[in-house]
């Protein structure tokens, strides 16, 4: 972290309890050799892992599957200069084991773009970091930026 920044770290705890009140998280990965970012609707198993599910035909399984990714979700209250943003890293697999697959079918994340072939991807929580900003720059009693 970086010093004396205005923001508080937060433990993995308190990282994945933010993460499951949010639908929506942005995928990081290479593309290209470039990196590419990409919205995502996700959600998280038992241990912090974070699930997506996509079409099987989609570029993004192609790019992932495998790969060391890292996987960001926030909140921001833009009036009171507040929020907090946690990043998971890690390496992201498909889903391959049958039962797995059926158990994640029923209860693992939904797409919001349906494909007839539809897999579900698992990125390991290897590391789990995030950071919280509260009151801004109220906190040090200086007007907002407009």
């Amino acid at each position: 972290m970086y010093a004396n920044d205005g923001f508080c770290e937060l433990d993995r705890r308190e990282c994945l309890r933010l993460l499951a009140r949010v639908p929506v998280g942005r995928i990081v990965h290479t593309r290209d050799a470039l990196p590419a970012v990409l919205p995502v609707n996700f959600a998280l198993d038992g241990d912090g892992g974070v699930l997506l599910r996509t079409s099987a035909a989609s570029e993004l399984v192609r790019a992932i599957a495998g790969s060391v990714v890292a996987f960001e979700a926030d909140e921001v209250d833009a009036a009171g200069h507040s929020g907090w943003s946690v990043v998971v890293t890690g390496t992201a697999t498909l889903v391959s084991d049958p039962g797995e697959h059926e158990r994640l079918v029923r209860h693992g994340p939904r797409s919001w773009v349906p494909s007839p072939q539809e897999v579900f991807v698992r990125i390991e929580p290897e590391l789990v970091t995030g950071r919280r900003l509260t009151g801004g720059r109220t906190m040090y009693g200086l007007d907002p930026v407009s």
